[in-house]
């Protein structure tokens, strides 16, 4: 493990907030290290603020675990983690040649990882950790007729909410079926109010944050408008979920409730959530706790610390930037230089 670690953000895109609040969380613990940041697209916005520009393969190519060993022990790099959904599972199968390299993925074991990403899988994984998750059927081989409408189609491997159908009857679920690209599952929809968990899972599994919010507006798939809350079933439902089913560093856990039951998790995801900014700005000190566990230190459960009532509301921002020779750099007047050699 290096002595001043530094951290690999993969597949950045435009998680601009999170390699700030990382490089803030360095500069805070004063240890020399550096936000290394990765992106196939060259005007990726989080390029721009990153310490560090290194270059890496496809997720898909076999030798992307590889790479990214080999750049966790040529810079230094005590912590990986991936910012989209993209390369989670392929992660954390290179979890050993990582450590091997000096460094940690904070991911849980792959087929944890995997199975977070696919909601059969997932909705499995929570049912025989005995948590609650909404009922759920294979779209081959189910009497559609049987099925307790309203009823959701969800990808198995979904991104941004793609391909999602609400379906109120019989008629209208073979309709999306029937157009729907990628291979499915059959979900009730659940009544009640969606509400999502910004969580810290340790290394060892253990629970060490957990931040409830209410999603007041999403589009795409990101929330852009929400608050931080005080709501201790909450809390304890995300410190069951790591620990039942073996969750390893930053993850968002999404369920429905009514009535003061929880009626399911419908979401997990094995990186920072889309609303990353409001659990930070309520306490949730992530990346500096990230690195301290990097370094070696033991990470005390900080569950039910966080500010309460802490709003949200986002807006668009962006880079300006000009090309000066083979490069980029920031034009007079903007605030942050190009880092890297974009």
């Amino acid at each position: 493990m290096a002595e001043q670690p530094s951290v690999l953000l993969t597949c950045a895109g435009q998680r601009v907030d999170i390699v700030r609040a990382f490089r803030d969380a360095l500069a805070r613990r004063g240890e020399g290290g550096r936000v290394v940041v990765s992106d196939l697209d060259p005007l990726s916005p989080s390029l721009v603020s990153a310490d560090v520009v290194v270059e890496l393969p496809a997720v898909d190519d076999p030798g992307y675990g590889q790479a990214v060993a080999d750049v966790v022990a040529a810079h230094g790099v005590g912590a990986v983690l991936p910012l989209t959904d993209l390369d989670p599972v392929i992660l954390a199968q290179a979890a050993h040649l990582v450590r091997d390299a000096g460094g940690q993925v904070f991911l849980p074991a792959p087929e944890v990882a995997a199975a977070c990403q696919d909601k059969w899988l997932c909705h499995e994984i929570l049912e025989g950790a005995g948590l609650p998750s909404p009922p759920t059927w294979p779209v081959d081989g189910t009497d559609r007729d049987a099925l307790p409408y309203p009823m959701m189609i969800k990808p198995r491997i979904g991104f941004a909410g793609r391909w999602i159908h609400r379906c109120d009857d019989r008629q209208e679920l073979d309709f999306f079926l029937s157009r729907t690209p990628v291979a499915s599952v059959l979900q009730q929809a659940l009544p009640g109010e969606e509400f999502s968990i910004d969580c810290l899972a340790s290394l060892d599994g253990r629970a060490i944050g957990a931040i409830p919010r209410a999603m007041y507006q999403s589009k795409g798939g990101e929330q852009i408008k929400g608050e931080t809350l005080d709501d201790p079933q909450l809390v304890d439902l995300a410190a069951a979920v790591i620990e039942g089913i073996g969750l390893v560093g930053p993850c968002t856990i999404q369920c429905f409730r009514e009535d003061g039951r929880i009626l399911g998790v419908t979401d997990i995801n094995t990186r920072f959530g889309g609303g990353f900014p409001l659990p930070l700005a309520a306490g949730g000190d992530y990346p500096f706790l990230i690195l301290a566990m990097a370094a070696g230190e033991d990470v005390a459960p900080q569950l039910g610390t966080h500010r309460v009532g802490v709003v949200m509301t986002r807006f668009l921002s962006e880079h300006i930037l000009v090309r000066d020779g083979d490069g980029l750099t920031a034009m007079d007047g903007h605030e942050e230089a190009v880092s890297g050699g974009i």
